[in-house]
């Protein structure tokens, strides 16, 4: 058995960060990782996706991009290079095909059992990331069985797509990009829309992610918010990363051939159900779309620097078919594939410590787990800002957190 004063389990950006901070403050510590350092973005992305951020934004602490093209967006191999010579760069104590089988509370802290033995520390922080398991609606039980059923992390790319036509469920950042993907390879997309935010790629000459970095956005401070689990659950933003820095929306992807449907309401008989709010969904994405640019045009108004950027202006709104389809029959051959692209979650299924709600879900206050002392949780959706998920704000969450920690350690030696 060995022990540190802290394990970070999982060696992605998060855990990464938290490495960075605790090594500042002399804590000994270490990392556990599954496969090795940025694991899933190796091993669990489709093969053309870049990140939705651009590279001047892959920010980490005491480390950030130096490349060439600090406004393009890297692929995945290129994240994965940027987080190995992160780590080689802090020196971070990684412990590589290490997987773990249990977490329980000891009286000293807390026990973790790998394949590779047992660790005992007095802090732990989950740094295994938000995207462990893809979500798949319990409707789909009722997938006639000659249609497969695929997540985004088994895509991999069109050619490994049975011939025939498509059902892509989910209109946020991931479920977008593989209609636009798979439509453009030739095969008959449709893509059933639930919520979704739609945001334009470039704004008055610069990128949207620019504007909310420099407005503040992305700061937001997970105690500002009115409702901060209903903002915890807000879908990605419809973005894309590509050489043309285009804008990938409902409109684009219906003028590609593409056939927009409502969300997905039920599988009976091999007939898809689809609900008719989808006007009213888009309506309200177009709306709050352009709330987020007048906040950009106020700032920009406000400092005084119309001259440094092109004139405001506004986008089409979404169009939406008058009659749009409440149905699509999934026997008669059409339709041979199903991409889930509704959501992910976390993998907990090895923490036996209780701080888990009915949902699986880790109940924390800004990263800061209740109801068990030194117990951390990193990389989730606005854990304690806008951008927590995000590589640009790992840093910051695990600064504020190592704090804590740090805090807690002294007064337990005093």
């Amino acid at each position: 058995m060995r022990t540190a004063t802290t394990v970070i389990i999982g060696a992605g950006q998060s855990g990464l960060a938290f490495s960075k901070e605790l090594a500042d403050r002399s804590i000994d510590h270490v990392l556990i990782e599954r496969g090795e350092v940025a694991n899933s973005w190796r091993k669990e992305r489709w093969d053309s996706l870049q990140l939705l951020t651009p590279n001047w934004q892959s920010r980490l602490p005491g480390y950030a991009y130096r490349g060439i093209d600090p406004d393009g967006y890297m692929t995945m191999p290129a994240v994965t290079r940027f987080l190995q010579d992160y780590a080689a760069h802090i020196g971070a104590p990684v412990e590589t095909g290490t997987t773990v089988s249990s977490v329980t509370a000891s009286e000293s802290g807390y026990r973790i059992v790998t394949n590779r033995g047992e660790w005992r520390c007095a802090t732990l922080v989950l740094a295994n990331g938000a995207c462990n398991v893809a979500v798949v609606p319990k409707v789909a039980e009722g997938l006639p069985p000659a249609v497969t059923s695929l997540t985004p992390m088994q895509y991999r790319n069109p050619d490994q797509l049975e011939d025939g036509g498509v059902m892509v469920v989910g209109a946020s950042a991931t479920g977008i990009q593989l209609a636009q993907e798979i439509q453009a390879a030739g095969r008959q997309v449709t893509l059933s829309v639930g919520e979704h935010v739609r945001v334009p790629r470039l704004y008055r000459g610069r990128d949207i992610k620019w504007w909310m970095d420099a407005t503040g956005v992305m700061d937001m401070h997970y105690t500002e918010v009115d409702d901060v689990k209903r903002a915890r659950r807000v879908p990605s933003l419809q973005l894309v990363g590509s050489l043309e820095r285009a804008t990938l929306d409902l409109n684009t992807l219906s003028r590609n051939g593409v056939e927009v449907v409502g969300r997905l309401a039920g599988l009976r008989d091999g007939r898809a159900q689809f609900s008719g709010s989808l006007k009213n969904l888009c309506a309200l994405a177009d709306l709050k779309m352009n709330r987020l640019l007048d906040g950009i045009d106020e700032w920009v108004s406000k400092a005084g620097r119309e001259s440094e950027f092109e004139p405001a202006h506004r986008f089409a709104p979404t169009r939406v078919d008058s009659d749009p389809p409440l149905g699509k029959d999934l026997t008669d051959g059409s339709v041979k594939t199903v991409i889930w692209a509704t959501g992910y979650r976390p993998d907990y299924s090895w923490l036996h410590v209780p701080v888990l709600d009915r949902k699986g879900r880790i109940r924390h206050d800004g990263g800061v787990a209740l109801d068990a002392p030194g117990l951390y949780v990193m990389g989730l959706p606005f854990l304690r800002r806008r951008k927590s998920s995000f590589l640009d704000g790992a840093g910051d969450d695990a600064r504020d957190l190592a704090d804590h920690l740090s805090a807690g350690l002294r007064r337990a030696a005093a």
